[in-house]
C-alpha cells in the first residue's frame, strides 16, 4: 500500500526529501512513490523503540561483562586452563552465530524487525538460566553456543530498524544514544557483578533431584527474568517503513527459485553487496576485525588479570573498574558525538576519518595499559582506553548503515558483526593460548595481553586510514542520487 502524509497526525512527521521510495513494514516491496516527504515515525515513537533496544543491549553486555567477571570460579569449577577458559569465552559462542547468524539476520531484511527482536531476546535468557544448571563442562559450553546463536540477529536488527525509525541526519545521535546500552552493561555488569559474586561467593552448592548448582551459577539463573520482561517491550514498539535502495545497489531477486531463496539466506547476495563495494568495505571490515581481537580480549581477560597481577579480589576490582569504565564511556560518548559533529562540518567522510583518528589513541593505552605499576593506573588506562573506543564506535556504525542498501543492510550488518564477534571470540581464545603456550606463567598474564595490542592494533589503524577516502568518494555518489 502506498505511505502518504497524514494530515493533523501526531503519530508520524515530515522531512521533506526529494522523491524517496518506500517500502511496507516488513516486507521488501516497494510501497509507492512520495513526491514530497519521506514520512517518518513519530519522535516519540522512534525514540520509544530506540529505548527498548537500548534494554535489550544493556542485558547482552551486562552477560558478557559478567561471565568476565565469573571467569577465575568458572575455571576452578569445571578445573580449565586458560586455553580452555579462552576457548569457552570466544570460540564457542560463535561455533552457532556462523551457520546460523547470517540467517537469522536475514529475517530482519524480510519480517518485522521487532518481532525478530523479540524472539532473540527471550531465547537468550531461556539459554542463560540453562547455564545457570549446567552440571559439567560440556553442558555449560553448549550454553554459551546457543546463547550466541539467540543473540545473533540483535544487532542487525536493531541497526536497520533504527536506520529506518530516524531521518539520517538523526542517525548518528541515535547510534550514540544506543551506546548506553553497552556503558550501562559495561559498568553496572561490573558493580553489581562483584557485589553479586561477594553474595554467592560462600554459597554452597544447592540441589534439586539431579541438579547440582553452584553459588556462582544462581546470577545466571537471574539474569533471565529481566531478558524476559525486555522481549514483551518489544510488542509495543511501531515497525516503521523501509526506504527502498539507491538505484544500482545489488539486491536479492525477487520470485527466485527455492535454491536461489536459499542461497540468498545463507548471505549470498550480502556477500555480492559487500565484494561490489569492496574498496569501501574491505578495510572497514578488516579493521574492526583486527581491533575486536584486543577489545574482547581484554574484556574477557581484565578480571583475571588484575586477580593474578595485583592480587585484588572480584568486590575491589567491580567497584573501582565500574566506575572508571562508566565516567569514561560518558566522556567517549561526548567527545565522539561533539567530535564527528565538528568533522561532519568540513568532511564528508567524517565518521571513517574520527575512527581512523581515535584507533591510534587505542593502541596507547591498550599496550601501557598492562604494564602500569599498580591496580589502579592499570584500570585507569585501560578506561582512558575504552573512552577513545566508545568515541570511535558510533561513527564506525553509522558508517555501515550509510553505504549500506536497505533491502540487505541485516544481512550486511550481520557479516560486518560477524568480524567483530568472531575475532574479537578469537582474541580471548589467541591470549589464552599465547598466556598456555608462551608466556606460561599465571602472575605474569600482562605480557600475553601486552604482545595481543603490539600485534594487532597497528594494523587496524592502518586499514581505517586506508578507508577513508573510499568512503568519502561513496557518500559523495549516494549524496548525488539523493540517498
Amino acid at each position: 500500500m502506498a505511505i502518504g502524509p497524514v494530515a493533523a497526525a501526531p503519530e508520524i512527521f515530515a522531512e521533506s526529501l526529494a522523491e524517496e521510495v518506500l517500502v511496507a513494514p516488513g516486507t521488501g516491496a516497494p510501497a509507492g512513490v512520495q513526491q514530497s516527504a519521506r514520512i517518518w515515525p513519530s519522535t516519540g515513537a522512534a525514540y520509544w523503540a530506540l529505548t527498548v533496544i537500548i534494554l535489550a543491549t544493556f542485558l547482552t553486555f551486562f552477560d558478557q561483562v559478567m561471565f568476565g567477571m565469573l571467569a577465575q570460579r568458572i575455571k576452578a569449577s569445571f578445573g580449565l586452563t586458560d586455553a580452555q577458559l579462552g576457548f569457552l569465552a570466544g570460540p564457542a559462542s560463535i561455533i552457532c552465530y556462523l551457520f546460523v547468524g547470517i540467517p537469522l539476520a536475514r529475517m530482519a531484511d524480510i519480517y518485522p524487525r521487532k518481532y525478530v527482536l523479540l524472539g532473540g531476546v527471550a531465547v537468550v535468557s531461556v539459554i542463560t538460566a540453562a547455564g545457570g544448571i549446567a552440571q559439567n563442562f560440556t553442558q555449560f559450553v553448549l550454553s554459551r553456543v546457543f546463547l550466541a546463536a539467540g543473540g545473533s540477529a540483535h544487532a542487525p536488527s536493531s541497526y536497520s530498524l533504527l536506520a529506518d525509525a530516524f531521518p539520517p541526519r538523526m542517525i548518528p545521535r541515535a547510534f550514540a544514544l544506543l551506546q548506553f546500552g553497552f556503558i550501562g552493561g559495561t559498568t553496572l555488569g561490573a558493580m553489581i557483578g562483584g557485589f553479586l559474586i561477594e553474595i554467592t561467593g560462600h554459597w554452597g552448592t544447592t540441589t534439586f533431584g539431579p541438579l547440582h548448582i553452584l553459588g556462582w551459577q544462581w546470577i545466571m539463573i537471574w539474569l533471565a527474568i529481566p531478558g524476559l520482561i525486555v522481549a514483551v517491550l518489544f510488542l509495543t514498539i511501531s515497525e516503521p517503513a523501509r526506504l527502498a535502495s539507491p538505484p544500482g545497489a545489488v539486491e536479492p531477486p525477487r520470485g527466485a527459485s527455492l535454491f536461489r531463496s536459499f542461497l540468498t539466506l545463507t548471505g549470498l547476495d550480502a556477500a555480492r553487496a559487500i565484494h561490489a563495494n569492496g574498496k569501501v568495505y574491505y578495510p572497514l571490515f578488516a579493521g574492526l576485525a583486527l581491533s575486536a581481537v584486543e577489545t574482547f580480549g581484554l574484556a574477557f581477560w581484565r578480571v583475571p588479570f588484575m586477580i593474578r597481577t595485583y592480587g585484588w579480589g572480584e568486590a575491589q576490582i567491580g567497584a573501582v573498574m565500574g566506575v572508571m569504565i562508566l565516567v569514561a564511556s560518558l566522556l567517549g560518548l561526548l567527545l565522539g558525538s561533539t567530535f564527528v559533529e565538528w568533522l561532519a562540518k568540513r568532511h564528508k567522510d567524517a565518521n571513517v576519518r574520527a575512527v581512523a583518528i581515535f584507533f591510534p589513541l587505542v593502541t596507547v593505552c591498550s599496550i601501557a595499559g598492562p604494564m602500569m605499576p599498580n591496580g589502579y593506573l592499570a584500570l585507569l588506562t585501560m578506561s582512558v582506553g575504552a573512552m577513545f573506543g566508545i568515541a570511535g564506535a558510533v561513527p564506525q556504525n553509522a558508517a555501515i548503515q550509510r553505504v549500506t542498501p536497505n533491502a540487505m543492510r541485516g544481512q550486511v550488518t550481520a557479516i560486518y558483526l560477524f568480524m567483530f564477534t568472531f575475532f574479537g571470540a578469537m582474541g580471548s581464545f589467541v591470549i589464552g593460548l599465547v598466556q598456555n603456550y608462551v608466556v606460561r606463567v599465571d602472575a605474569q598474564l600482562w605480557k600475553s595481553l601486552t604482545l595481543t595490542a603490539v600485534m594487532v592494533l597497528p594494523l587496524a589503524c592502518v586499514c581505517m586510514i586506508r578507508a577513508i577516502r573510499p568512503y568519502r568518494e561513496e557518500v559523495l555518489r549516494l549524496d548525488a542520487l539523493g540517498h
